[in-house]
């Protein structure tokens, strides 16, 4: 009896979940280009523009619900009835630019994107920025009605040529395309090796080995004026697909781009969630910003492990567990304050310990553990994480969110990783 009452459930569950996605949208994909702006006194979100794709790749259950918190949070309203019928979170370039010091004199403008599927009927958008201690700082409501004349159709003709690099099996697979950059097109062929590469190195490591028919990955041939990217305490420049750059916020091997806007049209009309882009350099270095893009150089020794380590923190939410050997306590405070728990899996201040890896310790484990003690407590709670030396605490002596030469996730992101990849493909 308990064995059928079990599976009514999980067909209801499903029922539920086909129905909740039909109900509201179309198999289609709703752009939102917003403008995040301000500085560490007053910030802003404005909406830019809006657009409509053919296809929807992202997830059609447990659409109320956020695996992650992370810094921004996109919720979805039915109009009519103001039921919550989707949201997702994000992190973005902007709030971690807020933490600059040139944030707090300057005012700057960040461009964002956020996808969800197409509604079938008026909708309110809500869209909110939290700072490190999980506090609201920007906030915008707005109304959007499917038939707009003035959303833009984009992707249903002129697509930019791809090519599939690995093919999963699971009914809902995740999507993840590999973008070119810096590569001129008589240099396609090299980046489509470079995307192979990309894909061999993120699928040689647990849990993504173990569950790789869980993914699809796409490289999208997006062309360059320019071979390399812009190095700028090189005095570098040049005319990229997105136009990225080294030295980000000043630190040499920081590799991003604010050009969100290209990224998406060149994306436009291939089913996609996460974003990998490869950059055409040998020169060190890369970034990863949950649910927002991964961006590493493709011809440095590290590559392999460096886009693991930053496709651990684009998709899988992962914080670094690498810290500076000087005392930085007055930087942590900035970073991640002491007095809260920050979202991320991997690192804990210890303020709600409980909801993080507590239950995977040892019996007895002594916290803070002792580096000595890594034999015997494989996972522990080590000092050292989040870029600071004291207060932040990592689950393992080393990673591979810790160091380039460190073979592996540790245990707790494997199983924080697995949960994510189960979250968006299980029934």
């Amino acid at each position: 009896m308990r064995t059928i009452l079990c599976i009514l459930s999980i067909c209801v569950s499903f029922v539920v979940n086909a129905q909740g996605f039909d109900l509201h949208f179309e198999h289609k994909t709703l752009r939102l280009d917003y403008i995040f702006s301000g500085d560490t006194n007053s910030r802003n979100i404005s909406l830019e523009a809006l657009s409509q794709y053919p296809q929807w790749a992202g997830k059609t259950k447990r659409l109320t619900v956020n695996p992650l918190k992370g810094n921004g949070n996109i919720q979805i309203k039915d109009k009519a009835t103001g039921k919550l019928i989707y949201t997702n979170s994000f992190s973005s370039l902007f709030q971690e630019w807020l933490d600059t010091n040139e944030a707090k004199t300057t005012r700057r403008a960040y461009e964002n994107t956020c996808l969800i599927p197409y509604p079938k009927a008026e909708v309110e958008v809500t869209i909110t920025l939290s700072d490190m201690s999980h506090k609201e700082i920007a906030r915008l409501t707005h109304t959007v009605r499917p038939a707009d004349i003035l959303i833009r159709k984009k992707g249903f003709e002129d697509i930019t040529p791809y090519r599939i690099i690995h093919k999963g099996d699971v009914k809902n697979p995740i999507n993840v395309v590999i973008l070119a950059e810096g590569y001129t097109a008589p240099e396609m062929n090299a980046f489509y090796t470079d995307a192979q590469k990309a894909v061999e190195s993120i699928l040689s490591h647990e849990p993504f080995q173990s569950l790789q028919n869980h993914f699809n990955f796409v490289a999208v041939s997006s062309q360059s004026n320019d071979r390399g990217v812009s190095i700028p305490h090189q005095d570098r420049w040049r005319s990229t697909a997105f136009s990225s750059h080294f030295d980000t916020f000043y630190s040499e091997r920081y590799l991003t781009t604010s050009k969100v806007y290209a990224i998406h049209d060149a994306l436009a009309g291939i089913p996609y969630e996460h974003i990998i882009i490869l950059a055409n350099t040998n020169q060190y270095g890369g970034g990863g910003i949950y649910n927002a893009y991964t961006l590493t150089a493709a011809h440095h020794e590290t590559f392999g492990a460096v886009v693991v380590h930053e496709f651990g923190h684009s998709f899988g939410g992962l914080a670094d567990e690498y810290f500076y050997e000087e005392d930085v306590s007055d930087l942590a405070d900035e970073i991640y304050p002491l007095n809260v728990e920050p979202w991320e899996q991997n690192i804990t201040t210890l303020v709600q310990f409980d909801k993080k890896w507590k239950n995977q310790l040892k019996e007895n484990t002594p916290i803070p553990t002792p580096e000595s003690e890594k034999s015997k407590y494989p996972i522990g709670v080590y000092q050292g994480g989040g870029y600071a030396t004291k207060g932040v605490y990592r689950p393992a002596v080393d990673c591979r969110m810790r160091t380039n030469t460190y073979p592996e996730f540790c245990p707790v992101c494997q199983e924080a990783l697995k949960k994510l990849i189960h979250f968006y493909t299980e029934e």
